[in-house]
Parts: C-alpha cells; sequence; structure tokens
C-alpha cells in the first residue's frame, strides 16, 4: 500500500481536494497507528481552507494533536495554516487560540492572525493585534498591513488608516502592490477619495485589484461618472487581463444609479465579448442596471440568462418590478423563485409588500403575510415594518394596528410607521396616545416621529401638543433641524400662534429657507392677517429667496381675504414666466376663491372653464359655497352638479344646495332634493370637535348621546339657546333645513363642546 502521506500530497497537488480529505477520512482515528508528515498535514488544512470546510478542518486538527509529537504541535508552518483555515472558515476565535498557543510566532503568524480577524468583521481585534505586533518588535511584513489598512477601511476610520498609512511608510512596504491596493480601498471607502485617487495614480505596475479598488470606491462614493471614466482607461490601456465580473458589477451599478442607458448598453457589450454577462454577480448588476433604468423587459431578459440566479438576484428583479407598482409581474417572478428551489428571505418579501397599494391590493398583501409567518419571518423587525405599511397602504388601518402591537423589539421606524399610518386615517388621537409611550423612549424619537405629531396637531389644532413636541426637540438635540423646525412654524402658524412661528423664523436666522417663509406666510393668511402676509412675502423677496409653489398659495390666500382681486390675478400671471413655476390644482382653487369671494362668479365660472385641469371637488365646492352666500341659485345648481358627477354620495353639495334653495325660499326644489337625497341614501357626514379637558382630549360628535349625562347636557344647552335668543342673537336656520333627518331640537357639536368645557 501506498504511503498515506504520499497518496494525500499526490491528490491536493492535483487540485483533487475533496479526494485528498478523503483518503484522510479512510485512515485509523489514531496517528500512532499510520502517522502523517508535516507536508501532509499542511496540505490536509490547506484543502479545508480552499474548500472553506471548518468541520473537516478541525478533524484534522484534532488528528495533528492526538499524534503528540512536539515537531509537529508545535510547528510554526503548520500552526500558521491552520490560523489561515480557520480565518478562512469564518472561525478566528479558533485561529486566535492556535496562535496563542504558538510558543514561536514569526511574522507570517502575526499576519495569519490579523488577515483571520480582518476578513471576518472583527476589525478592532485585528488592529488590537497589529498594535500588540508592532509593541512585540515583530517588523510587519506587505500581508499583516495589508490586513490592518483593510480592518481601517471596514470600519470606516480614516484617521486610524492614516496612522497605518504612516507605519507603511515607515517600514518602506509603500511600494508593495499588495498595501497600496489595500491603502486605495481604504481611502476610497472612508471618503477620502482625492488621496484614494492619488495613491491609485502613484501606482507602476497596476493589477485587476488596483482598477477594481478605485472603480468601486468612486461608484460608492457618488462619482459614478468619474468610475465609468477609470474603467474606460483601463480599457484602452489594454492590461494583460480582462475586467472581471466585479468591475463590470461596479460600473453596472454606476450606470444605474446615474441612468446613463447609453454608458450601460456599451458596456453590456463588453461583458458579452467576455462572456460575463451571465455570470450571477455581474449579471445581477446588469439587470438591476436596466430595471434603474425603467427598461424592465431588458432587466428580465438578462435575469433570465443568469446562469444559476442566486437569492440576491432574485430579490434584485422582484424589487424592481415591485417599485414600479407591479404587483402581478412580481408575484410571478416570486412563484418562479420558489419552483426554482430557493427559499424567500426577508428582503423578497420586504420588495413583495412594498408593491401592494390601496384596497385592491389588500388579498395579495395578506396572502404575502401568511406566507412570511410560515417561513417564520414575523419576528423580523423589518419585516413587520414593511408589513404595517403595507396594510397602512391598503386601506386596512386596523390590520396594520395589530402589526403594531404584535411586533417585539420596535424600532425608530415601526414607530415611525404607526404614527404615519394614524395621520393618513385620520386616527389623530391615537397618535397623541402613541406619542405619550413613545416619549418615553427618547432614544426611538426623530424628526419623522416629532413631524406627525406636528401634523395631527395642526389638524386638530392642539397647541399644548405642539409646545411639548418643541420642548422634546430640544430634549433629543433635534432643535436646530431645518425641516423640523419648518414643521413646527407651520403648526404653530396653524394653530393660531403667529408670534410663536414669527419667533423661531427670527431664531432660525439665516438657516430659514423657502419652506420656512412660505409657512408663515401662508399662517398669516390664512389667520386673516392678510396685509402681513403680503409684507412677509415683500421681505423674502427682498432677501432673495425664490418663492415656491406654497408661497403663491400663501399669497394668494391673502388676497382673497382682503378683497385684493386684480393683486392676486398679477400674483398668479407672474408664477410661470418670472419664477418658472406651473400653477397647480391648488392655485386654480386659490384663483377660483379669490374671485368667487369679491362676488365676480361668472369671472370665477370662465376662469374655471379656461384653466388646463378638469375641476375638482375643491374647486366646485368653492363655488356652491359662494353661490350661498350671494343667492345665485343658477350658480349653485351647476357647482352641485359638477360635484355630484364625481361623486354621486358627496353629501355636502346636497346640503349646500338645499341651503341655496332655501334661502332664495325654492321650496318646492328644496323639497325635490330632500326626496334625491333620500332615494340615493345619501347621509350627512356628523360634524366633529375637540377639547382639552384635564389633560384629556375629548371628541364631540353632532347629535351623540352616549354620555351618561346627555338629557342634562342638551336640558342645559336648550336653556342657553332659548337665553340667547332673548338677547337677540338669532340663529342661522338655514342649514339646519338642508339636515331635514334632525328635530326642531338639532344642535350643533361645537354648542355641546362649548357646555361641556
Amino acid at each position: 500500500m501506498q504511503n498515506p502521506s504520499a497518496t494525500i500530497l499526490q491528490l491536493y497537488h492535483a487540485g483533487r481536494f475533496s479526494a485528498a480529505l478523503r483518503a484522510f477520512e479512510s485512515l485509523p482515528a489514531s496517528p500512532a497507528v499510520v502517522p502523517l508528515s508535516a507536508a501532509a498535514y499542511a496540505a490536509l488544512v490547506t484543502a479545508c481552507s480552499r474548500l472553506h470546510s471548518l468541520p473537516h478542518g478541525r478533524l484534522v486538527h484534532r488528528h495533528l494533536l492526538a499524534s503528540e509529537d512536539a515537531r509537529l504541535t508545535f510547528n510554526t508552518v503548520l500552526s500558521n495554516h491552520l490560523i489561515t483555515m480557520y480565518g478562512r472558515c469564518a472561525a478566528p476565535d479558533s485561529a486566535r487560540l492556535v496562535f496563542d498557543g504558538m510558543p514561536h510566532r514569526n511574522p507570517v503568524s502575526w499576519a495569519a492572525v490579523i488577515a483571520a480577524h480582518a476578513q471576518n468583521s472583527r476589525c478592532a481585534d485585528a488592529l488590537g493585534l497589529f498594535s500588540s505586533m508592532l509593541r512585540s518588535g515583530t517588523a510587519p511584513d506587505q500581508f499583516a498591513l495589508g490586513s490592518a489598512v483593510r480592518a481601517c477601511a471596514e470600519l470606516g476610520d480614516v484617521s486610524l488608516g492614516r496612522q497605518v498609512h504612516a507605519q507603511v511608510l515607515k517600514s518602506e512596504m509603500g511600494s508593495d502592490l499588495i498595501v497600496q491596493n489595500a491603502l486605495v480601498t481604504m481611502y476610497s471607502k472612508s471618503g477620502s477619495i482625492k488621496d484614494g485617487v492619488t495613491l491609485f495614480e502613484r501606482i507602476r505596475d497596476k493589477d485587476l485589484v488596483s482598477w477594481g479598488s478605485i472603480i468601486t470606491g468612486l461608484a460608492q462614493q457618488g462619482s459614478e461618472m468619474e468610475a465609468l471614466q477609470i474603467f474606460r482607461e483601463m480599457i484602452s490601456e489594454g492590461t494583460h487581463q480582462h475586467p472581471n465580473e466585479f468591475h463590470f458589477g461596479s460600473v453596472f451599478r454606476a450606470c444605474g444609479v446615474i441612468g446613463s442607458l447609453q454608458y450601460g448598453e456599451q458596456i453590456h457589450g463588453l461583458s458579452v465579448k467576455y462572456r460575463l454577462d451571465r455570470n450571477s454577480y455581474a449579471g445581477c448588476s446588469l439587470s438591476d442596471m436596466y430595471a434603474r433604468c425603467n427598461m424592465l423587459d431588458s432587466a428580465k431578459k438578462v435575469f433570465y440568462r443568469i446562469e444559476a440566479p442566486d437569492l440576491v438576484a432574485w430579490n434584485s428583479l422582484i424589487n424592481a418590478y415591485s417599485v414600479e407598482g407591479l404587483l402581478s409581474e412580481a408575484m410571478v417572478l416570486f412563484s418562479e423563485m420558489r419552483d426554482s428551489g430557493l427559499r424567500p428571505d426577508g428582503i423578497t418579501v420586504r420588495g413583495l409588500l412594498c408593491a401592494c397599494v390601496g384596497s385592491d391590493a389588500l388579498y395579495e398583501g395578506r396572502a404575502i403575510h401568511s406566507y412570511l409567518v410560515k417561513l417564520g419571518l414575523n419576528g423580523d423587525v423589518s419585516v413587520c415594518n414593511s408589513l404595517l405599511s403595507m396594510y397602512a397602504r391598503c386601506l386596512d388601518f386596523l390590520s396594520a394596528m395589530d402589526v403594531f402591537h404584535e411586533t417585539n423589539n420596535r424600532d425608530v421606524v415601526t414607530w415611525n410607521s404607526i404614527l404615519t399610518a394614524c395621520v393618513q386615517h385620520r386616527h389623530l388621537e391615537e397618535v397623541f396616545k402613541l406619542f405619550i409611550v413613545l416619549h418615553r423612549s427618547v432614544s426611538s424619537l426623530d424628526r419623522i416621529s416629532l413631524n406627525n405629531v406636528l401634523s395631527a396637531s395642526a389638524e386638530l389644532g392642539y397647541f399644548e401638543m405642539v409646545k411639548q413636541v418643541h420642548a422634546c426637540a430640544f430634549k433629543v438635540g433635534l432643535v436646530g433641524d431645518t425641516m423640523l423646525s419648518n414643521g413646527l412654524i407651520d403648526t404653530y402658524a396653524k394653530c393660531g400662534s403667529l408670534d410663536d412661528a414669527k419667533k423661531l423664523v427670527e431664531i432660525m436666522g439665516t438657516g430659514c429657507d423657502v419652506f420656512s417663509w412660505s409657512s408663515l406666510i401662508v399662517g398669516y393668511a390664512q389667520s386673516g392677517y392678510a396685509k402681513e402676509a403680503l409684507d412677509l412675502f415683500a421681505r423674502m423677496r427682498s432677501l432673495g429667496i425664490k418663492p415656491n409653489h406654497v408661497t403663491f398659495v400663501g399669497v394668494l390666500i391673502a388676497c382673497s381675504r382682503v378683497g385684493f382681486v386684480d393683486e392676486g390675478c398679477y400674483y398668479y400671471s407672474i408664477m410661470e414666466p418670472e419664477y418658472g413655476i406651473v400653477p397647480t390644482r391648488e392655485h386654480c382653487s386659490c384663483v377660483i376663491d379669490l374671485l368667487a369671494r369679491a362676488g365676480r362668479l361668472s369671472e370665477a365660472a370662465k376662469f374655471v372653464d379656461q384653466m388646463p385641469f378638469e375641476p375638482d371637488i375643491v374647486m366646485w365646492k368653492t363655488l356652491l359655497a359662494a353661490s350661498k352666500k350671494h343667492n345665485d341659485a343658477e350658480m349653485g345648481k351647476r357647482a352641485a352638479e359638477g360635484i355630484l358627477n364625481i361623486d354621486q354620495s358627496h353629501s355636502a353639495a346636497y346640503v349646500l344646495l338645499c341651503n341655496i334653495y332655501a334661502a332664495s325660499g325654492n321650496w318646492n326644489e328644496f323639497a325635490r332634493l330632500k326626496k334625491a337625497m333620500r332615494s340615493s341614501g345619501v347621509q350627512k357626514t356628523p360634524g366633529k370637535s375637540w377639547i382639552k379637558l384635564k389633560g384629556e382630549l375629548k371628541v364631540f360628535i353632532v347629535e351623540d348621546r352616549s354620555h351618561p349625562e346627555s338629557e342634562e347636557i342638551y336640558t342645559m344647552l336648550e336653556l342657553v339657546c332659548m337665553e340667547m335668543v332673548k338677547a337677540g342673537y338669532i340663529p342661522e336656520l338655514a342649514c339646519k333645513y338642508a339636515n331635514f333627518e334632525h328635530t326642531d331640537n338639532d344642535l350643533l357639536s361645537d354648542e355641546i363642546l362649548a357646555e361641556y368645557g
């Protein structure tokens, strides 16, 4: 029988690593029966390293230790091989144990153990070992220096990287290609791209790693065009090796980010030339590039040509279709992925959930929810966050709340998602309840959380809550955040606290942007201080701040409130020619309101006919309200018909038109409309009012008798109304006529609120 050591070495040198390990496994368990040579052990350990087989590596290590031969167990070369193997098999702790047990270490030992930690994201440990190496007086070689530099790159610590760079220069290893490439990568990844480019240009004999390091660094740091230029230089230099899949992957991603389809298609042709378009890494990046350029058919064609696409490739394509809202196509791809034998992960289901928008997608959303529970992904907080947002987008608020309550280890995204859902679905009281709970955990508060609370506060005019949010901004260090400050200005203004809003603008000083000024202008305009709003607009322009579309909304509202019709029309006319702002529906609504408030209904109707949009409900309601005010039944009828053509169940149109007929004494039309409302099943949405009493927000609804003392409340309210009439205050009854289902004792929720408070 051939010597086992010789057999193992023969198989190893032939590149048959698995066969060499099988030959080892066929040997007796005790090395005393069939001893192996140091060369055979080294070959076996290296085979395990190449195959990334940790179980085999531990087996060979145990066999080596069992030999009890000091020449083997304390062999420095063998120990170095073991450290390298454990590092490549993602077992840095085992590598450290071998290193610590070595009686004699050489520079290779240090380099191996530093690399074992650096390549397994144990960068702080790697740098600690590098520091120990220097203190021991051992001069680092190019491999130790390269690993230390890579650890700095992984940490993104350019300051520490510069210290290692200084050590490189001190050791005279600055011209070594391994170290130079590592330094280029470190500076590029750490954001010091200029230093990376300078070092790259100094490399005389650049290899593929050199080119790849600078191309990837430039692409990752937002210098995509420079990355493409370097790639072009690489091709034109005609290096002895052609670009690999990593070069192509980086440039395809760069093309996708900047949306350069032209460059992408050219480089695609080059990848076909080198037969890398079907490579999983390059092909996935190419498919993603086409998807980012809205070429989904091309993305799918590239994807289907990839040899054995992995989960990353599938997720990339599914996400591309999901982002475009193509749920059906994304679900087909999802089904194909499962048929291929791949198990979906959190990224897969998050991509699919992203495509679920609107009530029509709720069925698919629920199906995905059920499937991810089967996969055991319902414990993943990022998946739960996507699930919560999906239900909110699909208009199922109760399910969104259920997901929120079932989510463990909620993070700031979880809280922001549920707060956003509450605001969007107008569960405003719930926002404040959640904020009280959230306020106890300062770490979960950010600008989005606070802006959601501000939005709810603005809707209800909840001034005390705005003050709490402002105080909280100080507490969490967000008081200088421009976005949050603008939200505070806007909400203070909407709550009628214009002094607080203006004071905040003054505190911001030069930090004020167009949004700050616009919020203040709109606030003054909506609060009836039209002249002040227009003065602020003039001051803003004098400071050289260019107005935006919101600014002009405020200006037009201001003109409308004080009856500056000609001035308002002038400002509307200069929006596009002077500021490049194309009028939106909101601006047109303001102009309609401007004309209608002034009683110029025929001009308002003409504007509606000539504007570049189909009139919406808001515009028709503006005309309808003005028709009531000016007793123009014909215009009121036209406006009401406009509303009902859009929404036949819109109760406000019926109510306002009833008011117009009642005010003009046209009881026949009033009765006809009342009958039409009954036959259509239209019901008036009850009004709501809010009041804060003893620190708690109370909600009042028209005709609500759920309070245990409601009889006493209504009796007292009737007495107050009688006293009001005696005092000479005659109530407006037109609205009461329109709400024909009520009795003579109908009362508004605001009146109940006042009595309660």
